[in-house]
């Protein structure tokens, strides 16, 4: 039985070996950035129309537009103008100008006029912070993610899926000169990453078919090779409840990861533990890592799951009250 506060050992010359992939000045914390667009990892641009349901009359086409427009600044985007925009989401150019002045009007984006180029608005930070607050996420995962991250000097995240990547939406460092350090809004390519698989897992069959065929269509000719780690992926976590990825999505880079559950929506996060690959070897991703992150995601899935309950609870007795002060 691993706990969740016992120490990770590590070898006596790790950090040596950290420093040989490390930037020549070394500061206090090394940052590994979200994957290069290279050939593996690339993104491209998803036309609009590919992702449009075509006879569905409760799909409103000009809504869905405006959120793609918010969809396609990255984490290294600060600005954007409406040509790029307009080439990376397949939108027409008069459409994206005429979507961008109501969504800087709305606050979702805010205009820059001397560069003639949007950045991302207060509107579309506060969703974000409403969504994970809504489901009390954030407060109930936290202190039990920094705890397990002090206990191993290893970083311990929360994702969530968007297309063909995860994307952090929280992230708990330990007190470590030499981690690394992937902040909230980073992303990982979801077929090369613990956390990735871990969330694929997660999925009942008929949602993970409609994910693995989205993934086919993006990695084209490249995609038998990474199906096939994705499938034994799948089969670990039959077998022992979280997943593993050894310096794959990037070579410096090692995790574990399991899939976490949220009571009533039927969505699916995933909780990942990682750190330099040099120190962190499959062995100890195996018989360590592994099994605590899978400790941490049940502990922490029983406590959402009570937390909603109790506020389900509150709401049934507020609704009740006016009945009962009429029937009195």
């Amino acid at each position: 039985m691993f706990s969740l506060h016992s120490r990770l050992p590590r070898s006596r010359n790790w950090y040596l070996v950290k420093l040989a992939h490390s930037q020549p000045c070394m500061k206090r914390s090394t940052s590994i950035p979200a994957p290069l667009p290279d050939a593996a990892h690339a993104m491209p641009a998803m036309p609009f129309g590919a992702a449009e349901p075509p006879e569905d009359r409760n799909f409103v086409t000009a809504l869905a537009r405006g959120m793609e427009l918010l969809r396609a600044f990255g984490p290294h985007d600060d600005y954007l103008g409406n040509a790029e925009l307009s080439r990376r989401t397949g939108i027409p150019r008069p459409t994206v100008s005429r979507l961008t002045y109501t969504l800087a009007a709305l606050g979702y984006l805010v205009y820059i006029e001397s560069m003639e180029k949007y950045r991302l608005g207060q509107g579309a930070m506060v969703l974000g912070h409403r969504y994970i607050s809504g489901a009390g996420i954030r407060e109930i995962a936290q202190p039990l993610m920094q705890s397990l991250s002090f206990s191993t000097d290893c970083t311990v995240a929360l994702a969530m899926p968007d297309r063909h990547a995860m994307v952090y939406l929280e992230s708990c460092q330990p007190r470590g000169a030499l981690v690394i350090r992937l902040a909230p809004g980073a992303r990982l390519p979801m077929a090369t990453s613990a956390m990735g698989r871990a969330w694929l897992a997660g999925l009942d069959s008929a949602h993970r078919d409609a994910a693995l065929a989205e993934l086919e269509r993006h990695y084209g000719t490249r995609w038998a090779p990474v199906r096939s780690k994705i499938e034994r992926s799948l089969r670990d976590h039959a077998r022992r409840g979280f997943c593993v990825a050894h310096a794959e999505w990037d070579r410096t880079v090692s995790g574990a990861a399991a899939p976490l559950r949220l009571e009533g929506s039927g969505e699916v996060l995933a909780l990942n533990i990682g750190g330099a690959a040099a120190r962190l070897s499959p062995e100890i991703l195996e018989s360590n890592l592994g099994p605590r992150i899978r400790e941490l995601a049940q502990t922490l899935q029983a406590r959402l799951w009570q937390a909603g309950a109790g506020r389900q609870g509150s709401t049934r007795t507020a609704s009740a009250t006016p009945d009962a002060r009429e029937a009195n």
